[in-house]
């Protein structure tokens, strides 16, 4: 499937456009495993029966790295720090905006938000600060 921005990951682009409507969820097994799209299959216990669930507006950040030095793939960004923030059954890695790199500490509270990437033009995840 394609668009104007060319070539979809199927699942994950989903993703992203419900991130972008406000509308973000994860995939949760009966167990209470979750994980994001584009899983079909639950990685703790081999469930198939995933369901939709609202993704907490917020998470917090667990931990961080600034890159000063990045691949040319993301060049044009650098500096930036890429996080894991906990959103309670799942975990989301991204991109922090809308914050100097050096600012970033663990326990910052943020909501995910689709940006740009300067280098590629490509949608990427970011972690804005509430």
């Amino acid at each position: 499937m394609s668009d104007e921005r060319g070539v979809q990951d199927a699942g994950y682009d989903e993703w992203l456009d419900a991130v972008e409507d406000g509308n973000a969820f994860y995939l949760e097994c009966p167990n209470g495993h979750g994980s994001l799209p584009p899983r079909r299959v639950c990685v703790d216990c081999g469930s198939t029966d995933l369901e939709r669930v609202d993704l907490p507006e917020t998470g917090e950040i667990e931990t961080f790295t600034v890159t000063h030095v990045p691949t040319p793939a993301f060049e044009e960004d650098a500096p930036y720090a890429t996080a894991i923030a906990n959103f309670g059954s799942v975990r989301i890695t991204g991109q922090i905006v809308g914050l100097d790199p050096d600012a970033v500490e663990n326990g910052l509270e943020v909501e995910p938000k689709v940006t740009i990437s300067e280098t590629t033009d490509e949608r990427v995840l970011g972690l804005e600060p509430v």
